[in-house]
């Protein structure tokens, strides 16, 4: 399969050097570059924060209400 790569000349002098010192190709070492990555899965499930909903609101507004609160200036001076 052949790919086209936009890459600046400091990537493609770093893929230079690194084939130069494996003594391959840099088309071979993309290639067991890219075999490193993990392997493709399913669709990508959403990471739940872990840190939302650890503070509780003194003022009783809801993040529903973001919009609003920033509207009237919220953390201005």
């Amino acid at each position: 399969m052949t790919v086209t790569l936009e890459l600046s000349d400091d990537a493609l002098a770093r893929l230079e050097a690194e084939a130069a010192r494996r003594g391959v190709s840099i088309d071979s070492l993309i290639n067991q570059l890219a075999s490193r990555l993990p392997q493709r899965s399913g669709p990508t499930r959403r990471r739940k924060l872990g840190i939302v909903g650890l503070g509780a609101s003194t003022s009783g507004r809801r993040a529903s209400e973001a919009d609003e609160i920033l509207a009237e200036g919220f953390g201005q001076s």
